[in-house]
């Protein structure tokens, strides 16, 4: 019997119909990568976390990774027992039952919607400012301020990016290789060109790199330290669209687990590469180019690319496009297989479970991962626009929420197992119980943090910050619709379809 076959049997796990085999290493890697969005993430994250915690940001991207590795590790145990692109969904409940299950699949799916029509926003954005740069006019630039554009043309990156989802992982990767390799491409021409100023004497604020640069204790104060991993946290979410891809990929078990810690490892090199040559170029100041500069914060690398890249900056401002429509398709990935599953296993309305026979994707879960996305973009950005980024700012709670979920089913799925070797303590227990409480720790500290007007826009309603209205009544949300969904599906709900279990003891 084959290592598939005796993790399913009497779970209730089972395959759903997707394109068995599509995906190998290189290409989850890739897709990893790609849903990360590094050029686009360090053009919006670089400002906001050098003006929490200065010459650190090197230590804070170090910090903001450990929490990262930890749920990766336990992500990759999970998978290997019980793959299925369920991931969160499925483990949670598996470990806690089908009410924590349900709640960790929302968080998820949540988070990726939100993000998606975040993204589509950015490309528009980019999109507009590459036309102004190509043509020569400035005016094209700022249609993206024209609300009507804006919105149908946002409208019309997410049905590109989720035509190109629904056509199945071929097309997902064929895509995925172009856009992710032009954007590595241009951040490494960015720093090794940014080191050539600092060795020619050239650079705005030529800055030595220190070891203190490393040294989390040095950062300020705790607050500071918190907003700072915070923002770091964010900006590695994506690497779990690695796992949700176990279904797609060559060996299931092994390969989708590796190529979430290669990713998480590849994308660490490149932040603390590009982390290191901006902070060395442009140092922390405020001034003209300084990255402490708070014009600069919106897009260090609109700042940057001019001085750095000479003639070439247009191809940065091309790469923070193709990086956040390249994270904009693959992004797609993880909700429409979250909830593929969460229909196959009937904890949510069967047609979400349905597969594409001609691309062996699923086809209805994509379609309404795209229709909540623009959905939730149109409301926002008509009511407020201060409502769309203060929203972008609770994902980190989110993003805490379920992968702390996720962590912890992990120590309580293998709970037998946890003292049985030395490597069984610090992979099925040791690495994902700090992982999760770190993550979790976080959540109460923003979630608390958030409470504060001044967190985020300035928005309130009653005198509470608005990023704290919106990141806890995005999960209430999904406490109800979990409430009436036991209702409409209830066998799910009493266990019947997918089994609450442990791993077997040694």
């Amino acid at each position: 019997m084959s290592t598939e076959t005796q993790t399913q049997a009497g779970t209730g796990l089972s395959r759903k119909g997707l394109s068995a085999g599509s995906v190998g290493l290189l290409g989850a890697v890739v897709i990893g990568v790609s849903c990360i969005a590094p050029a686009y993430t360090l053009t919006a994250a670089l400002g906001p976390t050098v003006a929490e915690v200065g010459v650190n940001l090197p230590a804070i991207f170090l910090v903001g990774f450990i929490p990262m590795l930890l749920v990766a590790l336990g992500y990759r145990e999970l998978n290997n027992a019980m793959p299925d692109s369920g991931t969160s969904f499925t483990w949670a409940t598996r470990a806690f039952g089908p009410w924590v299950g349900w709640m960790g699949g929302w968080g998820l799916i949540a988070a990726t919607i939100i993000v998606l029509s975040n993204l589509a926003a950015v490309a528009v954005d980019f999109f507009y400012l590459l036309l102004s740069q190509i043509t020569g006019n400035a005016a094209l630039a700022d249609l993206t301020l024209d609300l009507p554009v804006n919105i149908a043309t946002t409208l019309v990156f997410i049905a590109l990016a989720c035509w190109v989802s629904y056509r199945g992982m071929e097309t997902t990767k064929t895509v995925q290789y172009v856009l992710v390799t032009f954007q590595l491409v241009v951040l490494v021409w960015f720093a090794v060109a940014a080191f050539i100023h600092i060795t020619n004497g050239t650079a705005f604020d030529a800055t030595p790199i220190s070891a203190e640069w490393f040294n989390p204790f040095a950062v300020g104060s705790f607050s500071a330290f918190a907003a700072g991993v915070s923002l770091s946290i964010f900006i590695y979410w994506g690497w779990d669209v690695t796992l949700t891809m176990n279904e797609e990929t060559t060996n299931p078990e092994k390969t989708p687990g590796r190529a979430g810690m290669l990713t998480i490892v590849v994308i660490m090199a490149v932040y603390l590469t590009v982390a290191l040559a901006t902070l060395s170029f442009a140092g922390v100041g405020e001034g003209e180019l300084g990255a402490g500069n708070p014009d600069n914060q919106e897009s260090i690398f609109a700042a940057l690319a001019g001085p750095v890249m000479g003639p070439f900056a247009i191809l940065m401002s091309m790469a923070v496009l193709s990086s956040s429509a390249a994270s904009l398709q693959s992004t797609f990935v993880s909700p429409a297989r979250t909830l593929l599953a969460m229909g196959h296993y009937q904890a949510l309305p069967g047609r979400f479970g349905g597969v594409s026979r001609r691309h062996e994707s699923p086809g209805y879960a994509t379609v309404a991962a795209a229709v909540a996305a623009a959905g939730f973009y149109v409301i926002t950005r008509i009511v407020s626009e201060n409502a769309l980024w203060d929203t972008i700012t609770a994902l980190g709670m989110m993003i805490c929420f379920y992968y702390g979920i996720t962590a912890l089913a992990c120590v309580w799925y293998f709970r037998a197992l946890a003292f049985s070797t030395a490597r069984d303590f610090l992979l099925k227990f040791l690495a994902p119980l700090l992982g999760g409480v770190i993550l979790l720790v976080m959540f109460v500290k923003t979630a608390l943090d958030s409470m504060d007007p001044s967190y985020g826009s300035g928005s309130e309603i009653g005198g509470v910050g608005m990023v704290f209205l919106l990141g806890i009544g995005v999960i209430l949300l999904g406490a109800v619709l979990m409430l009436v969904m036991s209702r409409v599906n209830p066998a799910f709900f009493r266990g019947d379809v997918l089994k609450t279990g442990a791993a077997p003891s040694a």
